[in-house]
């Protein structure tokens, strides 16, 4: 993966060179790449995701995208749910979270192949999205726990003692950010606001946030299961 920046106006991207170029014959760079209108006027658009701001998921060649604006909760949100402060472009959260996402993606870790980020800023504020590939047929952790077996559990651990190891602070794992693919493999997704940290208690308080997860999904003893998996994973 090669990460490189294009600028115009007031919008910056960064993106995987290899995923898209201004050669004919590849994905298009450009502001349109960020606008749902766009993809919808194209025909592209094959579905969404339920949530806040939701995702797109588009036809890109071979391959699916998820498009995600970013969009803001809580109290905040009645002032604003897409602006954010400027602070500068790589500062911004879709530069950060683009660059992280391809971190972990070049360690060989389970996420999603990052694509592009883009922010468009407006004075002192700015808005965002940020594109990856698309898991095919991908469910959500939460979508598969009535048929979860200690076994796939046990793999949940497991993939967050990975992350763990490689010292990601996932600041929102929940039910919902863990996919499992048609084979049994478990993804992380969202990696907003996520960072590198040396290890701590922000590990234990992950596995906590996850336990209240699974309790909301009537599934308080999966948790279990999860932290046996985690116990028994190796660095890799």
């Amino acid at each position: 993966m090669r990460l490189a920046t294009y600028r115009t106006g007031k919008i910056g991207i960064l993106y995987d060179a290899d995923s898209l170029c201004d050669a004919d014959g590849a994905p298009q760079i450009g502001p349109h790449l960020f606008d749902p209108k766009y993809w919808r006027q194209a025909g592209k658009v094959v579905g969404e995701a339920p949530g806040r701001g939701a995702s797109l998921f588009i036809a890109a060649g071979d391959e699916q995208w998820v498009l995600r604006p970013y969009r803001r909760g809580g109290l905040i949100a009645r002032i604003s749910t897409e602006r954010y402060l400027w602070c500068g472009a790589e500062r911004s959260r879709a530069f950060r979270e683009m660059r992280l996402t391809a971190h972990l993606h070049a360690l060989g870790l389970p996420v999603p192949r990052p694509v592009a980020a883009g922010v468009t800023r407006h004075g002192l504020t700015y808005e965002a999205g940020l594109i990856t590939v698309r898991l095919p047929d991908a469910r959500a952790l939460a979508e598969c726990l009535s048929e979860a077996d200690e076994a796939l559990l046990h793999r949940v651990g497991h993939t967050i003692r990975r992350f763990h190891d490689a010292g990601l602070d996932h600041v929102d794992l929940n039910a919902r950010n863990l996919l499992v693919d048609p084979e049994g493999a478990i993804w992380l997704i969202d990696l907003d606001r996520c960072r590198l940290r040396t290890p701590g208690g922000w590990q234990d308080a992950n596995l906590e946030r996850l336990a209240r997860s699974l309790a909301k999904f009537d599934a308080p003893s999966a948790i279990a299961a999860v932290r046996e998996g985690y116990a028994s994973g190796a660095a890799s």
